[in-house]
């Protein structure tokens, strides 16, 4: 009974020095935490000191560019939207959401509308192409297909671009949807320019034509093209058979 309560007073002892501890005491020694669960953690607290630097200070200034989460862009000025869509883009003011008209919307009154508020020419097109590449590719694939990166990742429920539906869609309404986004779509109208918005459409519109193409769509001056036979091609070798290349 004696060893028992002994080994029962040792345990209980030792119990109330873990709840208690010493925490608190003035003492110059570093303090010895078996269980520190973050207590003390080598950081720079905000206004605090910091010998590492040169000047002493901790806290640093931003990277110069720096944007903080949920700063809007300076807004242009009203001659910015007679701008061509080159300037829009080189703009240093270039804004991400700007009043409540058709370019800035994808909304004519309360209806979607639907066409390019923008000329459609090589370079929007080529614009298109690298913004979509970059931000809409690896969720719906290279051709719009819905076959991109993540797919392969658990992310299943990645929509075609190619299907009827989104084919009809307005265009208007697939600006919203880059805006604010869509089910499991994130919205993008944080991050992607107005102007580039248009030019990812215009890019799909074409990826959605050339998966789609019907004649009606080749202009008439190169219908009869269609009907040409191809080109003859020499005819390739045929592999030898067994009983040839034995007798070879």
């Amino acid at each position: 009974m004696l060893r028992e309560f002994f080994v029962i007073f040792l345990l209980c002892t030792i119990a109330i020095l873990a709840v208690f501890g010493f925490r608190g005491q003035v003492s110059t020694a570093p303090p010895l935490e078996l269980f520190p669960d973050m207590v003390r953690q080598m950081k720079v607290r905000a206004q605090a000191p910091l010998n590492f630097f040169a000047d002493g200070r901790g806290p640093r200034l931003p990277v110069a560019g720096t944007v903080p989460v949920g700063y809007e862009m300076p807004k242009p000025d009203t001659s910015e939207t007679q701008a061509t869509a080159v300037d829009r883009w080189s703009h240093p003011n270039a804004s991400f959401s700007v009043g409540t008209d058709y370019y800035n919307t994808g909304k004519m009154r309360d209806q979607w509308g639907t066409g390019i508020p923008l000329e459609v020419t090589s370079e929007l097109m080529e614009r298109g192409q690298q913004r979509f590449n970059i931000t809409c590719a690896m969720c719906h694939g290279a051709a719009a297909m819905g076959n991109g990166i993540v797919k392969q990742h658990g992310l299943a429920t990645v929509v075609s671009l190619q299907d009827e539906r989104i084919r009809k869609m307005s265009d208007g309404e697939i600006f919203s949807t880059i805006t604010n986004g869509k089910n499991t779509m994130m919205p993008y109208g944080p991050t992607i320019i107005v102007p580039d918005r248009w030019a990812i459409i215009a890019y799909l519109r074409s990826l959605q034509r050339s998966q789609n193409a019907v004649s009606a769509d080749v202009p008439p001056e190169h219908r009869a093209d269609l009907d040409k036979p191809a080109e003859n091609k020499p005819p390739q070798a045929k592999p030898a058979s067994k009983q040839e290349a034995s007798k070879k």
